[in-house]
Order: C-alpha cells, then structure tokens, then sequence
C-alpha cells in the first residue's frame, strides 16, 4: 500500500510520540489521514505566515512586535541590523573559540571541536538573535557560498571566512561579497586553489565561481571560459611563510600567468598581475547571468514554488542597484505581499530552530542537541559538494523519522543542554491553549481545530508533541 505524504508525517507522529509511552495517540494520530490537512493553513494567520517566510518561526515577544509595528515596518527594521544581539546570547558565544583565534591558531585544537563550535553559534544566533532576516540570509549565503568543513585543514578556516564573508556581507552588495569569498582562503583551498600555477591551472575554483557562485550553470560561459578565469586565477593562493601570518590570502608573483586572457568575450591584457582575477570578480559579480541567478536562489529560497513569479523583478532590483542584496530583497518582499505563497517543508535546521523558539526552549547549542541535525542530514557546513544543501522539499523527506526523535527527546528531557518548561511559557503568554502555544494558530483556525480534535483529551506534553510532529509544523 502506498502512503501519501500527509499519511506518513500522521503515522510518524503516533510513532514517535509511543516511543515516550504514549501509546494511546499513536491510534489518534493516525487519523491526520481521515482530516483534510492543508499547510496553507498557515496563512490564517498573517503575522506567523511572514516570520515563517523571512524568520526561523515566531516567538511571542516578536508575534506582538510585529502586529504593533505592521509587517512592512518589521520588515524594513530587519533590513537595518546592527551588532547588538541580547547579553545572553553575545555571552554564550564569546566563549566558543572560534571567536577568537585565528585559523592557524585553532589548529591547535580537534577538528571536531571547531566543527561543533561553528554549528553552535549558527544555532544559539538562529534561535535568540532579534535579527532574524539577517540570520534567515546567513543560512542562505552559507550554502550558496558552501565549504564542506571535514575537506582538509577547512574548518579551521571557515570561523573566519563565516565573519568576514558571510555576515559580514549578508545584507550588503553581492559583489562585495564574491571578492571577499575569493579572498578567503577557506574557500581558495577546498576548492584547490592553492595548486593552481601558471604551468597547470586549476579549473575547480574557476568553474565552481562561474557555475555556482556568480553566472549560474545556464549563464552563457564556455569551457574556455573556464579555463581561462583560471589563468587569470593563478597565484592566488594562501600564506604559509616562516615568520608570516600563515592561513591569509596572498597573491604569488611567480605562480601567476602573465600572458593575456579572453573572458566572456572581454580581453584582459597581458601583464595585469592580481589584477587580472580582480577583473575576472568585477565582470561576473555584476553580470545579467548572475543577477538572474541569484534572485532565482533568492525567490526559490524564500517562496518556494511560488518563486518564479517575482524573480523578474528581483533581477531588477540586482541590476539597477549593482547587486545591493537589500533592495533585492525589497523587491521580493513586494512580490511576497502580493502573490499566494504556497507552502514549504521547513529543512531540518529551520525546523529545529523554529521548535525551539516557539516553545521557550533554553538551549546552549551543544553537542547533545547538534546530534540530532546530524541524524537528520543537516548539520551546518557538513555539505560534502560545493553546491550547498538542496531547498526542494522532496530533499528532506527522509528527514522525518529524526524530527520525531527529536521532539520526543526535548519533550522528555533527554537532550543535555537543552531545557524545555511549558508550564513557564503559557504563564508568560498568559495561555492555556497548548496547541495555540505551539503552533502560534489562534483557537478558531483550521489547524488549531485539527490538531485540537485529536489531542484534547491527552496530557500535556502529548498534545505538545503531536502539534510539532503534525503538518502545520512540518511546513511553512
């Protein structure tokens, strides 16, 4: 018999929850099956809609920022962050080394501890930080420019690749943005840069800025193309001298080819020196290709199906302003005020970020709660291919089981670090709704009279469970 997929999340969630000795839902939940679920049920509700969309999920305090300041306002204030971030969370991750050493300097500990500690700041920052645009771009950048961190000496060198290219530039201009990854040694060495030379140079790098980063695989450029970018590359390489400050950017005199390139149909004439990629980084970062290429990323990423319709007009914005990511994003906010939004499977990460906020939950980010991404395929910069994990929500479908194992550990108490008090929440929300308190749908909607219909009789932390393991939560 073949289940929909409506079926399977239902059937999921009687499993997962009779795991924590709630045998009597697991019948209960089995009759999501017989109710007519539909995601865009989200939509009832139009302030969680959007911090669904342009947010890791709503919170209380920003559920009522948002309906005091108008959608339009939130937006443009998330638009303009600055670098405070609440004590709690500043102090939690002044104390992750990653924020302080430098990449040759963190060699000094186990790989695996600067992996985790760059797992435990994009998780404390996507949870408590008031800036969640900017943390919902951060995600999105990570994986557009992706470094897989386990490929060599690369997550020694991804803390300063992560501050300097991609937050640091997150809501700035996009071509500012691809100098900085090229100049990221991060980026240079997974992608084997440090081998290109004027007698043999590397394609991977070359290929990798034109298809993936800049122009995209449909973006006019050749194989000679590629080839050549690659000469305009060589030299640019990584410093490792004695008495010198090892893991920077160098450019490499005597590895360089000096003859003359043909890029794009440009020449850049001989003798350029550094140059020469420099001019390579202006042609691409602000090319019609790329301008389509990225509002299509950008649109897919925020809308999902519903993206094609505003890419036109974020391709726009990109070219009338020179790739300022913020007017792009203008441009979609417009769109997405305008069009139906159809819904979308949240990624592991989201879904595991947006649980947390709902509920309350305190977390410290650690390796018990990190464990869990792992199990659902989606632990950050653990990408093996330089493409970034996939957004289609046929990606994720197998992620389901390890999102109900999930839920039941942080509903038992089970994950170390991480402290959950329902109780807690509702005084300050002043509730007594469970569903309502954790999927933010008010009694009288669609979702809520669903999840509410099966759930009513159950203790507690059941009827908790089951509104996260149920479709409402899953999309968005």
């Amino acid at each position: 018999m073949k289940l929909s997929r409506r079926e399977l999340v239902a059937a999921g969630a009687g499993a997962a929850l009779g795991l924590a000795g709630c045998n009597r839902i697991a019948s209960q939940a089995r009759r999501f099956a017989e109710v007519r679920t539909s995601p865009l049920q989200r939509s009832d509700v139009p302030d969680v809609a959007l911090l669904n969309r342009f947010a890791f999920g709503p919170t209380a305090v920003e559920v009522d920022m948002l309906r005091s300041q108008g959608l339009d306002a939130w937006f443009e204030a998330q638009l303009g962050p600055d670098d405070r971030e609440p004590a709690p969370l500043e102090l939690m991750v002044s104390r992750l080394d990653t924020e302080h050493f430098s990449s040759w300097e963190l060699r000094d500990l186990p790989a695996t501890a600067v992996s985790t500690q760059l797992q435990q700041k994009a998780l404390l920052m996507a949870v408590y930080s008031p800036w969640q645009l900017r943390e919902r771009m951060v995600e999105f950048w990570t994986d557009h420019f992706s470094i897989y961190a386990q490929k060599g000496l690369a997550s020694f060198r991804k803390p300063l690749d992560e501050r300097n290219v991609i937050r640091k530039h997150a809501l700035g201009r996009f071509p500012d943005m691809v100098k900085a990854s090229a100049h990221s040694t991060a980026m240079l060495v997974y992608l084997d840069q440090q081998n290109s030379t004027s007698a043999h140079p590397n394609e991977n790098y070359a290929r990798e800025l034109l298809e993936l980063h800049t122009l995209g695989v449909d973006g006019g450029y050749t194989q000679d193309d590629v080839m050549e970018v690659a000469r305009c590359l060589t030299g640019w390489t990584e410093q490792r001298g004695f008495l010198k400050h090892k893991g920077e950017f160098k450019f490499e005199s005597t590895l360089h080819d000096p003859g003359s390139k043909r890029v794009l149909g440009r020449t850049i004439s001989a003798g350029g020196g550094k140059e020469d990629g420099d001019r390579v980084l202006d042609l691409v970062a602000t090319h019609p290709s790329t301008a389509r290429h990225i509002s299509r990323k950008l649109c897919r990423y925020f809308l999902g199906d519903a993206g094609p319709t505003a890419e036109a007009t974020v391709a726009e914005a990109f070219m009338r302003t020179g790739g300022d990511i913020k007017a792009m994003l203008r441009a979609l906010f417009a769109a997405y005020r305008g069009i139906s939004v159809r819904p979308q499977v949240r990624r592991p990460f989201e879904y595991m970020v947006a649980t947390l906020r709902a509920i309350g939950a305190d977390t410290d980010g650690g390796h018990p709660i990190l464990e869990h991404l792992t199990r659902m395929g989606h632990a950050r910069y653990e990408w093996p291919m330089p493409d970034g994990y996939p957004i289609k929500d046929d990606a994720w479908t197998g992620s389901m089981v390890g999102r109900w194992r999930f839920v039941h550990d942080l509903l038992a108490g089970h994950i170390g670090g991480t402290r959950v008090d329902l109780g807690h929440q509702k005084a300050l929300r002043e509730t007594t709704d469970t569903v309502e308190l954790v999927t933010f749908c008010p009694a009288g909607t669609p979702a809520h009279a669903e999840v509410s219909a099966l759930s009513a009789a159950l203790p507690e932390l059941q009827q908790a469970g089951l509104a996260l393991c149920a479709p409402v939560s899953q999309w968005k």
